[in-house]
Protein backbone atom coordinates (compact mmCIF):
# COMPACT_ATOMS: atom_id res chain seq x y z
CA UNK A 1 0.00 0.00 0.00
CA UNK A 2 1.04 3.59 -0.56
CA UNK A 3 1.20 4.94 2.85
CA UNK A 4 1.99 8.60 0.95
CA UNK A 5 -0.88 8.29 -1.62
CA UNK A 6 -3.16 7.13 1.54
CA UNK A 7 -3.01 9.72 4.18
CA UNK A 8 -2.82 12.79 1.20
CA UNK A 9 -6.51 11.41 0.06
CA UNK A 10 -7.44 11.31 3.98
CA UNK A 11 -6.46 14.40 4.01
CA UNK A 12 -7.90 16.27 1.34
CA UNK A 13 -11.61 14.54 2.41
CA UNK A 14 -10.37 15.78 5.88
CA UNK A 15 -10.35 19.48 4.28
CA UNK A 16 -13.36 18.83 2.27
CA UNK A 17 -15.74 17.45 5.72
CA UNK A 18 -14.00 20.78 7.89
CA UNK A 19 -14.86 23.39 4.97
CA UNK A 20 -18.09 21.88 5.23
CA UNK A 21 -18.46 23.09 8.54
CA UNK A 22 -17.76 26.34 7.68
CA UNK A 23 -19.91 26.88 4.67
CA UNK A 24 -22.68 26.80 6.96
CA UNK A 25 -24.16 29.56 9.46
CA UNK A 26 -24.92 26.68 11.98
CA UNK A 27 -20.71 26.14 12.39
CA UNK A 28 -20.83 29.74 13.65
CA UNK A 29 -24.08 29.53 15.49
CA UNK A 30 -22.42 26.39 17.41
CA UNK A 31 -19.47 27.94 18.19
CA UNK A 32 -20.78 30.90 19.36
CA UNK A 33 -23.21 29.02 21.38
CA UNK A 34 -20.36 27.39 22.67
CA UNK A 35 -18.14 30.07 24.11
CA UNK A 36 -21.07 32.05 25.36
CA UNK A 37 -22.02 29.24 27.44
CA UNK A 38 -18.65 28.02 28.68
CA UNK A 39 -17.72 32.20 29.24
CA UNK A 40 -20.71 32.96 31.37
CA UNK A 41 -21.21 29.53 33.40
CA UNK A 42 -17.25 29.96 34.25
CA UNK A 43 -16.90 33.98 35.14
CA UNK A 44 -20.85 33.92 36.82
CA UNK A 45 -18.94 31.99 40.20
CA UNK A 46 -15.16 32.60 39.29
CA UNK A 47 -15.07 36.12 41.17
CA UNK A 48 -17.07 34.32 44.03
CA UNK A 49 -14.41 31.47 44.39
CA UNK A 50 -11.33 34.36 43.73
CA UNK A 51 -8.91 32.21 42.40
CA UNK A 52 -6.95 32.06 39.07
CA UNK A 53 -7.92 28.38 38.31
CA UNK A 54 -9.96 26.70 35.56
CA UNK A 55 -11.10 23.93 37.27
CA UNK A 56 -14.38 24.93 37.73
CA UNK A 57 -14.59 25.55 33.51
CA UNK A 58 -13.06 22.22 33.10
CA UNK A 59 -15.37 20.45 35.64
CA UNK A 60 -18.54 21.77 33.42
CA UNK A 61 -16.98 21.46 29.75
CA UNK A 62 -17.92 17.57 29.25
CA UNK A 63 -21.30 18.79 30.08
CA UNK A 64 -20.97 21.28 26.90
CA UNK A 65 -19.73 18.75 24.88
CA UNK A 66 -22.55 16.39 25.65
CA UNK A 67 -24.28 18.60 23.31
CA UNK A 68 -21.52 20.24 21.40
CA UNK A 69 -20.51 16.91 20.19
CA UNK A 70 -23.27 15.12 18.90
CA UNK A 71 -24.91 18.24 17.09
CA UNK A 72 -21.02 17.84 15.04
CA UNK A 73 -21.56 14.58 14.00
CA UNK A 74 -25.60 13.85 13.95
CA UNK A 75 -25.44 14.98 10.21
CA UNK A 76 -22.14 13.47 9.10
CA UNK A 77 -23.41 10.09 8.21
CA UNK A 78 -27.04 10.42 8.60
CA UNK A 79 -27.57 13.72 6.07
CA UNK A 80 -25.54 11.49 3.36
CA UNK A 81 -28.06 9.07 3.47
CA UNK A 82 -31.21 11.20 3.63
CA UNK A 83 -29.76 13.05 0.55
CA UNK A 84 -28.67 9.88 -1.48
CA UNK A 85 -25.18 11.51 -1.72
CA UNK A 86 -23.95 7.82 0.01
CA UNK A 87 -24.09 5.56 -2.83
CA UNK A 88 -22.15 8.10 -5.10
CA UNK A 89 -19.06 8.91 -2.43
CA UNK A 90 -18.88 4.73 -1.84
CA UNK A 91 -18.49 4.34 -4.83
CA UNK A 92 -15.25 6.28 -5.79
CA UNK A 93 -12.18 4.25 -5.51
CA UNK A 94 -11.52 5.23 -1.42
CA UNK A 95 -11.63 2.55 1.87
CA UNK A 96 -13.87 2.59 4.25
CA UNK A 97 -11.59 3.99 6.47
CA UNK A 98 -10.43 6.98 4.73
CA UNK A 99 -14.01 8.74 4.31
CA UNK A 100 -14.20 7.67 8.35
CA UNK A 101 -11.20 9.21 9.28
CA UNK A 102 -11.71 12.20 7.11
CA UNK A 103 -14.90 12.37 8.99
CA UNK A 104 -13.57 12.04 12.42
CA UNK A 105 -10.78 14.16 11.99
CA UNK A 106 -12.71 16.72 10.47
CA UNK A 107 -15.06 16.80 13.13
CA UNK A 108 -12.12 16.67 15.43
CA UNK A 109 -10.67 19.65 14.06
CA UNK A 110 -13.76 21.76 14.65
CA UNK A 111 -14.12 21.04 17.87
CA UNK A 112 -10.15 22.25 18.26
CA UNK A 113 -11.09 25.47 16.58
CA UNK A 114 -13.84 25.98 19.13
CA UNK A 115 -11.60 24.86 22.00
CA UNK A 116 -8.73 27.15 20.85
CA UNK A 117 -11.20 30.40 20.92
CA UNK A 118 -11.63 29.70 24.37
CA UNK A 119 -8.02 30.76 24.83
CA UNK A 120 -9.00 34.39 26.11
CA UNK A 121 -10.33 32.37 29.32
CA UNK A 122 -6.54 31.74 30.38
CA UNK A 123 -5.93 34.43 28.98
CA UNK A 124 -7.79 36.56 31.38
CA UNK A 125 -6.57 34.80 34.27
CA UNK A 126 -2.64 35.73 33.82
CA UNK A 127 -3.50 38.87 34.02
CA UNK A 128 -5.39 38.76 37.27
CA UNK A 129 -3.07 36.24 38.93
CA UNK A 130 -0.43 33.72 39.06
CA UNK A 131 -1.80 30.91 36.96
CA UNK A 132 -0.75 26.89 37.10
CA UNK A 133 -0.77 26.26 34.15
CA UNK A 134 -0.06 22.16 34.06
CA UNK A 135 -3.58 21.51 35.17
CA UNK A 136 -4.74 24.11 32.17
CA UNK A 137 -2.31 22.29 29.43
CA UNK A 138 -3.91 18.87 31.12
CA UNK A 139 -7.45 20.29 30.80
CA UNK A 140 -7.48 21.41 27.07
CA UNK A 141 -5.41 17.64 26.21
CA UNK A 142 -8.52 15.81 28.54
CA UNK A 143 -10.95 17.96 26.37
CA UNK A 144 -9.64 17.06 23.02
CA UNK A 145 -9.25 13.09 24.23
CA UNK A 146 -13.21 13.18 25.46
CA UNK A 147 -14.42 15.57 22.47
CA UNK A 148 -12.97 12.74 20.27
CA UNK A 149 -14.36 10.18 22.68
CA UNK A 150 -17.56 11.75 22.09
CA UNK A 151 -17.13 12.09 18.07
CA UNK A 152 -16.21 8.64 17.27
CA UNK A 153 -19.17 7.53 19.33
CA UNK A 154 -21.41 9.81 17.69
CA UNK A 155 -20.19 9.08 14.13
CA UNK A 156 -20.83 5.41 14.55
CA UNK A 157 -24.10 6.12 15.76
CA UNK A 158 -25.18 8.39 13.03
CA UNK A 159 -23.95 5.68 10.53
CA UNK A 160 -26.92 3.58 11.97
CA UNK A 161 -29.91 5.98 10.82
CA UNK A 162 -30.84 8.69 8.28
CA UNK A 163 -33.02 10.62 10.64
CA UNK A 164 -30.61 13.66 12.01
CA UNK A 165 -32.63 14.36 14.95
CA UNK A 166 -32.16 10.42 16.11
CA UNK A 167 -28.49 10.89 15.86
CA UNK A 168 -28.32 13.48 17.48
CA UNK A 169 -30.60 12.38 20.66
CA UNK A 170 -29.10 8.85 20.83
CA UNK A 171 -25.70 10.23 20.65
CA UNK A 172 -26.30 12.36 23.23
CA UNK A 173 -28.00 9.33 25.54
CA UNK A 174 -25.06 6.93 25.00
CA UNK A 175 -22.03 9.95 25.34
CA UNK A 176 -24.23 10.66 28.97
CA UNK A 177 -24.04 6.63 30.04
CA UNK A 178 -20.31 6.32 28.72
CA UNK A 179 -19.10 9.64 30.95
CA UNK A 180 -21.13 8.93 34.12
CA UNK A 181 -20.58 4.98 34.43
CA UNK A 182 -17.42 5.55 36.23
CA UNK A 183 -19.29 8.37 38.31
CA UNK A 184 -18.73 8.48 42.56
CA UNK A 185 -22.83 9.05 42.17
CA UNK A 186 -23.29 5.35 39.81
CA UNK A 187 -20.92 3.46 41.49
CA UNK A 188 -22.34 3.48 45.22
CA UNK A 189 -25.21 1.87 43.81
CA UNK A 190 -23.15 -0.59 41.66
CA UNK A 191 -22.48 -4.36 42.70
CA UNK A 192 -18.94 -4.45 44.93
CA UNK A 193 -17.46 -6.82 41.76
CA UNK A 194 -18.45 -4.12 39.16
CA UNK A 195 -17.33 -1.04 41.06
CA UNK A 196 -13.09 -1.23 39.42
CA UNK A 197 -14.74 -1.96 35.84
CA UNK A 198 -16.90 0.58 36.22
CA UNK A 199 -14.49 3.33 37.17
CA UNK A 200 -12.32 2.23 34.62
CA UNK A 201 -14.57 2.34 31.74
CA UNK A 202 -16.16 5.65 32.56
CA UNK A 203 -14.80 8.62 29.94
CA UNK A 204 -15.24 10.86 33.03
CA UNK A 205 -12.90 9.32 34.88
CA UNK A 206 -9.82 9.44 32.70
CA UNK A 207 -10.93 13.32 31.83
CA UNK A 208 -10.39 14.16 35.11
CA UNK A 209 -7.29 12.27 35.96
CA UNK A 210 -5.67 14.24 32.99
CA UNK A 211 -7.47 17.64 33.75
CA UNK A 212 -5.66 17.32 37.15
CA UNK A 213 -2.48 17.63 35.03
CA UNK A 214 -1.44 13.91 35.48
CA UNK A 215 -0.42 12.09 32.28
CA UNK A 216 -1.00 8.38 32.28
CA UNK A 217 -0.36 6.29 29.68
CA UNK A 218 -3.06 4.22 30.74
CA UNK A 219 -5.48 7.11 30.11
CA UNK A 220 -4.30 8.33 26.71
CA UNK A 221 -4.22 4.50 25.55
CA UNK A 222 -8.19 3.88 27.31
CA UNK A 223 -8.89 7.18 24.98
CA UNK A 224 -7.17 5.71 21.94
CA UNK A 225 -8.87 2.24 22.13
CA UNK A 226 -12.23 3.78 23.22
CA UNK A 227 -11.83 5.57 19.76
CA UNK A 228 -10.74 3.17 17.74
CA UNK A 229 -13.19 0.60 18.43
CA UNK A 230 -16.08 2.88 17.31
CA UNK A 231 -14.25 4.25 14.13
CA UNK A 232 -14.06 0.22 13.72
CA UNK A 233 -17.63 -0.46 13.93
CA UNK A 234 -18.43 2.57 11.86
CA UNK A 235 -16.15 1.25 9.37
CA UNK A 236 -17.66 -2.13 9.48
CA UNK A 237 -21.45 -0.88 8.78
CA UNK A 238 -20.38 1.30 6.30
CA UNK A 239 -19.21 -1.83 4.79
CA UNK A 240 -21.82 -4.53 5.79
CA UNK A 241 -24.28 -2.56 4.23
CA UNK A 242 -23.59 -3.17 0.88
CA UNK A 243 -23.93 0.55 -0.52
CA UNK A 244 -21.13 0.17 -2.55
Amino acid sequence: MDYKKYLKTVYILFKKELMGYFNSPIAYIFIGVFLIVGNWLFFKNFYIIGQASMRAYFELLPWIFLFLAPAITMRLWAEEKKNGTIEFLLTLPLTDWQIVLSKFFGGLAFLFISLLLTITIPISLVSIGNVDWGPIIGGYLGALFLGGAYLALGLFISSLTKNQIIAFILALVASFIAFIIGANFVLIGAPQFLVPIMSFMGLGTHFYNIARGVLDSKDIIYYLSFIFVFLYLNARVIETRGWK
